[in-house]
């Protein structure tokens, strides 16, 4: 009983690490901001920006269970400080690239390579964040309690989720390469406040590496809903993202500038929605985190499927901020679940596995979303309703097994 009545915060450095996740989820964003400017000064097509962002999520797909597995074997702190400058050193790299390219633009072939090899290189290095994070959190937070202390990651991903793509759209009206710059300056400040006041943790000073344990396998009996559940909501989110502007525009008859500046009203919505429920994630601490994925995914399904009947901007709005709010309480909970479903010494494991299945959600979505729009506007919508219906039914029945 007393692991359950032990405080829920005891994390240390928690500060650090939600100045983390909101700095890396702004430069995130700052460049999904500017890539469509960017991309149109240098002749780019628009495919090639998606490929920036494919390759991005296809490395952090592969990378993320592997950064995970290495923080539990050497500590947390010293694989974010790895990642972190690794994450920075690759970010002021590219917008070095962007602001001599502006100057002189070089051939296509190199303006490509440039942008997709640097952005994969951030979605590698960044991969070691969220896992490692999480995993800090599951160390010192109370087993069966700890999605209030990740709500408090997720709040400050979602604030970085709003002020990131605003921010950096105010600096590139005035100045394009300074919004790349701006943003590669948040890495460089997240390295030092995780050196300066994140402990040291892992194998004392001196000691060898913990021995690698067997690798976690995808299908981990124990993982299967915290899996299930962060694969459903990447999908939802990114599917939602991508065809948004496309949506305002069609259904709407918005001009494609009114349609951007909705698409954006929208994303601003889904910030508040999340940042909200998170908030309530985080004061009701002893709601169970299956029970969150339960109720956050039923209504994230009801928001999702009323967008095929919507026909005004605020019917829009309203329906994006509902589909959040649910998210908002499913988003902590999977990693919660998935700290709570193993023993201590496979956290960054059980992380690392679910950050490699957000990956691949965010790999999957987008192209899910396209093809289905073409059939219909509304068909993207009803497809996530559906699944994450099925997520809300699954989590009402499971059942959690021992820990070991």
């Amino acid at each position: 009983m007393a692991a359950v009545s032990a405080p829920t915060s005891n994390v240390p450095g928690l500060p650090a690490l939600v100045f983390t996740a909101l700095a890396g989820t702004m430069a995130m964003m700052a460049f999904v901001a500017v890539v469509g400017p960017v991309v149109r000064v240098l002749g780019l097509a628009e495919w090639h920006a998606g490929l920036a962002v494919t390759a991005a999520g296809l490395l952090w797909m592969l990378a993320a269970r592997r950064w995970g597995r290495l923080s539990d074997r050497i500590g947390r702190r010293r694989v974010l400080l790895i990642a972190l400058a690794a994450y920075a050193v690759v970010y002021v790299a590219m917008a070095l690239f962007v602001d001599l390219a502006l100057r002189n633009p070089p051939l296509v072939l190199v303006s490509v390579l440039a942008l997709v090899g640097t952005r994969a290189l951030v979605g590698l290095f960044y991969a070691a964040v969220p896992p490692t994070a999480a995993a800090l959190i599951a160390d010192g937070a109370a087993p069966g309690r700890r999605a209030s202390v990740m709500a408090r990651l997720g709040a400050a991903n979602a604030l970085g989720m709003v002020v990131g793509p605003a921010a950096a759209g105010w600096i590139a009206f005035h100045d394009l390469s300074l919004a790349l710059y701006v943003a590669a300056a948040l890495p460089l400040l997240s390295l030092a406040v995780v050196w300066w006041r994140l402990p040291a943790d892992g194998p004392a000073a001196g000691a060898p590496p913990r021995p690698p344990r067997p690798a976690m396998g995808w299908f981990d009996p124990r993982l299967r809903l915290p899996v299930g559940a962060v694969f459903a909501a990447m999908v939802s989110v990114t599917v939602a993202q991508v065809v948004v502007g496309f949506f305002a525009i069609d259904r709407l008859q918005l001009s494609p500038a009114d349609g951007a500046r909705v698409a954006g009203l929208s994303l601003t919505a889904v910030g508040i929605g999340l940042m909200l429920s998170q908030t309530l994630v985080m004061r009701m601490k002893a709601v169970p985190p299956r029970r969150w994925i339960a109720l956050g995914a039923a209504i994230s399904a009801v928001g999702f499927s009323s967008l095929a009947l919507v026909g005004t901007q605020s019917q829009l709005l309203v329906a994006y901020a509902v589909s959040s709010f649910g998210m908002g309480f499913v988003f902590p909970s999977f990693q919660a679940l998935a700290a709570d479903s193993v023993g201590p010494d496979e956290q960054g494991a059980a992380q690392g596995t679910v950050a490699s299945v957000q990956g691949f959600g965010m790999v999957v979505g987008p192209m899910l979303g396209t093809l289905l729009y073409g059939l219909s506007p509304g068909a993207p919508y009803l497809m996530v309703g559906a699944l994450l219906a099925l997520l809300s039914v699954a989590a009402l029945v499971h059942r959690p097994g021992a820990v070991p």
